[in-house]
């Protein structure tokens, strides 16, 4: 059987730019025969994500995340259908994702890799257990339960870097929705601060490409900052880190501006915001999702409840067919989409 796959064609380099040039679409074959405990399966979502970034290198700098090999296949979150079963527990016609699913229209994977889905858990939209209700939705809610100390009734302001992003658009929603009195989002356009307001609940939202962000903050959060969920690390997150409370806290889920650059994760603060946060007292702890994994069947079933009662909105920027999935990774890298990146594989 042929079938398309996308390989490492390039590495930017630890300081360069990932672009669409990196990836390169090549047709293989599949085996005909599926051995006992595997099963055949037609991809049908591939999520990208900004985190794929480290492993373009030849190091990721994590233990847990291995590189891409060059001409070999990339990988990643992924929801395919079952083709052909050997295995017990998978049958013709069920929808199953992995965490290491190959970047192909169909393959050959080993059963106990999988894990089923349940559609009607999310109304039949099966790309949201890639988002809201799968890793990325997960990264928010234990994010914000583990280590943003949020609690319903203290009269907490949470704001959120990255807002328009797949995970920060959930997380301001979810601060809300655990107890948060205000939440406040930073973005890079007028359209996506839109959208966080009218469509996501967020209470104010802030363009960073425009005007004084702090004294916009100092504005929006005149209380200061009990919560920060920083997706992007920067000269954003010192202004926030600025404004913050004492005793306060932040979540460390990802700094996207730190990504093309040389530096460890999570990066060192300047001296004067590491003097600041010492001062307050505020956390920043390392945060992965992996280490509470004990609690991810109660907290996705929580997240589908609150999709199917329309508490949490999910925002999705999809892309058709698996050629386009390295300029999907290059606008995603390059702040261009709303919400979670997806690649849909039609064929």
């Amino acid at each position: 059987m042929i079938i398309q796959r996308v390989v490492l064609n390039s590495r930017p380099g630890k300081n360069g730019v990932p672009v669409a040039g990196n990836f390169r679409l090549e047709q293989t074959t599949l085996a005909d025969t599926v051995q006992a405990g595997q099963v055949h399966v037609k991809t049908l979502y591939l999520s990208v994500d900004p985190y794929m970034r480290c492993r373009m290198n030849e190091d990721t700098g994590s233990d847990y995340l291995r590189p891409w090999q060059l001409s070999e296949v990339a990988d990643g979150g992924g929801i395919g259908v079952v083709e052909e079963s050997q295995h017990h527990n998978l049958a013709k016609g069920d929808f199953v994702t992995s965490f290491t699913w190959p970047w192909q229209t169909a393959a050959i994977l080993n059963g106990d890799s999988l894990q089923k889905l349940e559609p009607q858990l999310v109304n039949g939209h099966l790309s949201y257990f890639l988002g809201a209700a799968g890793i990325t939705g997960l990264t928010a809610l234990l994010g914000i339960r583990e280590k943003g100390h949020v609690a319903a009734g203290a009269n907490q302001t949470m704001v959120v870097s990255g807002a328009a992003g797949a995970c920060g658009s959930l997380a301001g929603q979810i601060g809300r929705l655990e107890g948060c009195s205000r939440v406040v989002g930073i973005a890079g356009t007028d359209e996506k601060c839109s959208i966080l307001v009218q469509e996501m609940g967020f209470d104010a939202a802030i363009n960073y490409k425009k005007g004084d962000v702090a004294k916009q903050l100092r504005e929006l959060c005149p209380g200061g900052v009990d919560v920060y969920f920083d997706n992007v690390g920067g000269d954003i997150s010192d202004t926030v880190i600025s404004q913050m409370n004492q005793n306060s806290h932040i979540i460390l889920c990802g700094q996207i501006s730190q990504y093309n650059k040389d530096v460890p994760y999570p990066p060192p603060l300047p001296p004067d915001t590491e003097k600041i946060q010492k001062e307050r007292n505020i956390t920043r702890e390392r945060f992965l999702v992996l280490n509470y994994m004990d609690k991810q069947e109660a907290s996705v079933l929580q997240l589908c409840q609150w999709i199917k009662e329309g508490k949490l909105k999910a925002r999705e920027t999809v892309v058709e067919g698996l050629a386009n999935i390295g300029a999907a990774f290059q606008s995603m890298m390059n702040g261009g989409n709303i919400g979670k990146q997806i690649v849909s594989i039609s064929k």
